[in-house]
């Protein structure tokens, strides 16, 4: 069983330790408590030495040197404050950096209300359980044989065919019928090559609809997109050794996932609202006129500062952009501006969360848009962006990859 150290503050009072701990369980994983005794709270807080008022955030910092001085046996971290608690957050951050700095273990941070159920914390938990227990595949470096990848999204779904190495197949359209859209968009990845879904060696699941999909066509392998959306990206950018920052902004949720040897270490994802994700730059595009893959090549044509967009929340951000195009500001001013928007409460809710270690590899859909990738790159001070080929397919291309290795675990 999968042993999750928990380093947190306020969950046995606010009734989420239960939910916690339901989730780990879901995925075969066990939530460990490390200990720590007064003196050994005093001893550690003073060797962390970061300065912090309340006694449970000193008790956390305890128990996260326990881990690193291996006196906790664990196979992953979660660590969770409050998340109204602004101490916490400095806490959970430095103590996060502290372990990734000493350990290889997967970390995984969150902050979480009084409401947060255990289904909040699934994917969570369940990266933590895949990075564990699949490392093998995940440090995969190739593909081989004929596998099929799907990625069943919030908004599209992606299939993509891999022969030896290289992707032969790709196909990609909205998400409706969640297996309507699979089967649409395995014909069109099918299309052309001379092959049928009778002559694949393997097939992987990801994203929203995976568990349905998979169910229905047996699949080989049926995964979390975090782990899966990491190894694709790593992959198709040929940057599998080293470290790495994996973005992918969504049409829902947004992910940031932080890479070393191609496993993924860190990661966080959410948001506050979708007026940081995708979604609001197909209402942006729909309002200004122009198809979503055009209003990239808008965007650099503008300049943000002529039309700021300030809200959080895309109602209230739609109503800017809608106020900024009466008062005379350029379509392409707003379309910069929309970008320049989204970039900077990715940085603000997510980005800042993470250690961004270059290179910034930003996928899917998002990523063709390149007034966003620009942003993004403005954001970070000027660092470059990889946005490598057949980066809207990412969870497939991770999906077709890893599957391929599911038969070398089977007879080994």
């Amino acid at each position: 069983m999968v042993k999750i150290a928990q380093i947190s503050c306020g969950t046995d009072y606010s009734g989420v330790q239960k939910e916690i701990e339901k989730a780990a369980r879901t995925f075969g994983a066990e939530i460990v408590i490390p200990e720590a005794d007064l003196d050994y709270i005093d001893e550690a807080y003073e060797k962390f030495g970061f300065n912090c008022a309340s006694s449970s955030l000193k008790l956390m910092i305890a128990r996260a040197m326990s881990i690193v001085e291996g006196k906790t046996d664990a196979d992953a971290v979660f660590i969770a404050t409050c998340f109204r608690c602004a101490e916490g957050a400095l806490v959970r951050n430095e103590i996060r950096r502290f372990i990734q700095q000493n350990t290889r273990l997967p970390v995984v941070t969150y902050s979480f209300t009084e409401r947060t159920k255990a289904d909040e914390l699934f994917i969570r938990m369940e990266a933590l359980s895949t990075i564990v227990a699949r490392k093998s595949i995940l440090a995969r470096e190739k593909q081989e044989g004929l596998t099929l990848g799907i990625d069943s999204g919030s908004t599209t779904t992606k299939v993509v065919l891999m022969e030896d190495n290289e992707v032969i197949g790709t196909g990609w359209l909205p998400t409706t019928d969640v297996l309507g859209s699979a089967e649409k968009g395995i014909e069109e990845a099918l299309a052309g090559t001379g092959y049928t879904i009778k002559d694949l060696d393997g097939i992987g699941v990801t994203g929203y609809g995976r568990l349905t999909i998979g169910k229905h066509y047996g699949a080989d392998l049926i995964q979390e997109e975090l782990s899966v959306n990491s190894k694709g990206a790593v992959f198709l950018a040929d940057h599998q050794k080293g470290e790495a920052t994996v973005l992918d902004i969504g049409g829902m949720d947004n992910k940031v996932i932080t890479v070393n040897d191609g496993i993924p270490d860190n990661f966080t994802m959410g948001g506050i609202c979708a007026g940081a994700s995708g979604r609001f730059l197909e209402i942006t595009a729909r309002r200004l006129g122009v198809e979503i893959d055009e209003l990239g090549s808008l965007a650099m044509k503008g300049d943000y500062q002529k039309a700021m967009l300030n809200s959080y929340c895309i109602v209230f951000g739609i109503q800017d952009l809608v106020t900024a195009l009466a008062a005379g500001v350029s379509r392409e001013d707003a379309a910069a501006a929309a970008c320049h928007s989204v970039a900077e409460q990715v940085y603000e809710q997510q980005l800042q969360e993470i250690d961004v270690r270059e290179p910034l590899i930003q996928v899917g859909g998002t990523s063709l848009i390149e007034g966003l990738v620009k942003a993004v790159s403005d954001i970070l001070g000027g660092i470059d962006v990889i946005v490598p080929p057949y980066s809207q397919h990412i969870g497939a291309v991770g999906a077709a990859l890893l599957v391929s290795g599911m038969k070398d675990i089977s007879e080994g």
